[in-house]
């Protein structure tokens, strides 16, 4: 697998810039105009892309085939089937929506709940593909997705160490040659103490491939903690308002929100640095506020250093701090001034 992935000129990897994905889900609510809205606000926040994703009530589910019952669930009683109708974004849709985001310099795509998706996103020139979690063991859907040879993120939320596995084995051997795992909980919202970032590093040893966040907690220390353990992407649940109600607003980013998390997982990637000791040469000036030895007070030709008339404070143009007992008990060579730096020929 590539270990950088460039989509449309904007890299992937270790060593760039996180990329961060802004899921509209279904907080268009409904409404195009809202939708084109939430792309502008995704363009306007720094988000690397904006995600939509493509199925109809049909190719999900069966009418009557389940009612959440779920008490914990912010779908409590509500009707799968219903619950998809008003989630998805019209097929109609996509056009348009693809068409602002990339006028607004974002990249546009989606994920597919079937191989019928798959084609008609081919047909609007989809650049990389999602898989979701619950699709993450969907291993024709999965075969249809490689064989297009694009780029494919794959979440691996409420999956297995082996589906997971079996999951990455049939996209390569189906063409893919590009992948992202993404770290998943597939809880709405999920809980600081059920996201174990600490599996980033060791799914990426694991599978051998770029691992980022699909991120289902609120704000963004989640994200920016998981760029400092080598996420390279970032996925979050973005709307307008989250008061303006959605199927998933409750667990969404805002727009100011959106705008933090490109900052600060930015910041977290640039802060990790490399190992380093020693002095920086960013550091080299403030060497001078260290402390050293000096004189407290005037001291006569002959006199004992003491701790009355030497200390040790800022800044550091005398002997080092750690010379300082060995100072205590010695004379004083010639007239030393309260003020003056110390140094071996004084003594």
């Amino acid at each position: 697998m590539s270990q950088t992935i460039n989509i449309e000129g904007r890299l992937i990897g270790p060593g760039h810039k996180p990329f961060i994905i802004a899921e509209m889900s279904g907080n268009h609510n409904q409404s195009l105009e809202r939708a084109l809205a939430i792309v502008d606000a995704a363009a306007d926040a720094g988000a690397d892309a904006v995600k939509l994703q493509t199925y109809t009530a049909d190719t999900m589910t069966l009418p009557g085939a389940l009612t959440i019952n779920d008490e914990d669930s912010l779908w409590k009683g509500r009707e799968l089937y219903d619950l998809y109708k008003e989630a998805y974004t019209p097929w109609e849709w996509h056009r348009p929506i693809f068409d602002r985001a990339r006028e607004r310099g974002l990249i546009a795509f989606s994920s597919p709940f079937d191989e019928t998706a798959v084609d008609f996103l081919e047909g609007l020139g989809a650049p990389l593909y999602k898989i979701a979690s619950f699709e993450n063991t969907d291993h024709p859907l999965l075969r249809r997705v490689a064989a297009t040879g694009k780029p494919v993120i794959m979440s691996t939320g409420a999956a297995t160490v082996q589906e997971v596995a079996e999951g990455v084995q049939v996209l390569g051997e189906a063409g893919c040659r590009e992948l992202v795992l993404l770290k998943c909980t597939s809880t709405y919202p999920a809980s600081p103490e059920n996201t174990n970032l600490l599996t980033i590093p060791h799914m990426r040893e694991l599978y051998g491939v770029q691992v980022g966040l699909s991120d289902h907690t609120m704000g963004i220390g989640a994200a920016v903690a998981a760029v400092a353990l080598g996420a390279t992407v970032v996925e979050k649940h973005f709307t307008l308002r989250r008061a303006d109600g959605g199927v998933d607003s409750a667990f969404s980013l805002e727009p100011e929100e959106l705008r933090a998390l490109a900052v600060e997982t930015e910041r977290a990637r640039l802060a990790l640095g490399r190992v380093q000791y020693g002095v920086q040469r960013a550091e080299e000036k403030s060497r001078l506020f260290k402390r050293s030895v000096y004189a407290a007070r005037d001291i006569a030709p002959g006199e004992e250093l003491t701790k009355e008339n030497i200390r040790v404070i800022r800044p550091g143009l005398g002997l080092a701090p750690k010379h300082y007992e060995n100072l205590l008990g010695r004379k004083a060579r010639a007239a030393i001034r309260m003020g003056t730096p110390l140094s071996w020929d004084m003594v």
